[in-house]
């Protein structure tokens, strides 16, 4: 952990309103007039809503900064907005990164039973994006997942995804799952 990141605040900011231009940018400027700086963020038109959450760092003042004008900017742009100190993450440094995607026909608990093979096996989900959209030629609705995933270093891999293929194969996913490529 470098002295910098030691010395950093931390502010998670999520919001969500009626999609229209200039969400990001608001928001973005009013991170960087307070002193603080951008992290991660994820970002998604979700039906026509907008949705954001942000992890923001700065000094102890510039983020205290940032929390107080955070209302007047909910006010402005019309967004719900909600914040939450928090630590810099502390990565598990025995856990492997692996990417995990599926396809399928799209029906009700996928994501639930995804989920449960993992959290099952004690293995941490780090990021998790789903879609839906219809095929090509017939219309048919499906699904797909990517999700990275923090598997232990001890797991025998091998036997790991053939458990994880064998699921699939009993809930009719087509997937993969791999070494996240650096």
């Amino acid at each position: 952990m470098s002295e910098q990141s030691q010395q950093n605040s931390f502010l998670v900011i999520s919001a969500m309103g009626n999609d229209q231009p200039g969400l990001v940018t608001g928001l973005s400027e009013i991170v960087m007039e307070s002193g603080c700086n951008i992290e991660d963020s994820r970002m998604s038109v979700l039906g026509g809503e907008f949705a954001i959450i942000l992890l923001a760092s700065g000094k102890w003042n510039s983020v205290a900064k940032l929390e107080s004008t955070l209302p007047s900017l909910e006010q402005q742009l019309k967004l719900t907005i909600n914040v939450r100190r928090t630590e810099q993450r502390t990565t598990q440094d025995n856990a492997v990164p692996y990417t995990v995607e599926v396809i399928s026909l799209d029906h009700p608990g996928i994501v639930n039973q995804l989920a449960g093979f993992f959290s099952n096996r004690k293995i941490n989900i780090h990021d998790l994006y789903t879609g839906s959209y219809h095929a090509a030629h017939t219309g048919t609705p499906m699904f797909s997942l990517t999700m990275t995933v923090e598997v232990p270093a001890d797991t025998h891999i091998a036997a790991l995804r053939e458990q994880f293929m064998e699921f699939c194969d009993q809930m009719n996913l087509d997937a993969v799952i791999e070494p996240v490529k650096i």
